[in-house]
């Protein structure tokens, strides 16, 4: 059964803050892969934190490893990214419509 988890990554060693996002290092390949995961229902939501050095992404899998085996395959693991943290999430309120 799917569940959910809520992810934290922070930028890795290869980004560079003096650039826009759009304009780091494999941008494309990255984006191309996070909507993947997003049209895929694994990503439901994420993006950046108002610091600009963490990401988050409301996540939806099987397992924290079924998740971790997804996210490191983003071209960004490793370099631009790193997963801080993976918690699995007891969502108690959904207003979305079913």
């Amino acid at each position: 059964m799917a569940m959910f988890l809520v992810v934290l990554r922070r930028s890795g060693p290869r980004w560079d803050p003096s650039l826009a996002l759009e304009q780091q290092e494999g941008f494309v390949a990255h984006a191309e892969f996070v909507d993947e995961l997003v049209d895929r229902g694994i990503i439901i939501l994420g993006g950046p934190l108002s610091d600009e050095i963490r990401v988050a992404y409301a996540a939806e899998a099987d397992s924290e490893d079924a998740l971790r085996a997804q996210l490191v395959r983003d071209p960004w693991e490793g370099t631009h990214l790193v997963i801080e943290t993976i918690d699995p999430w007891n969502v108690r309120l959904d207003g979305r419509t079913p």
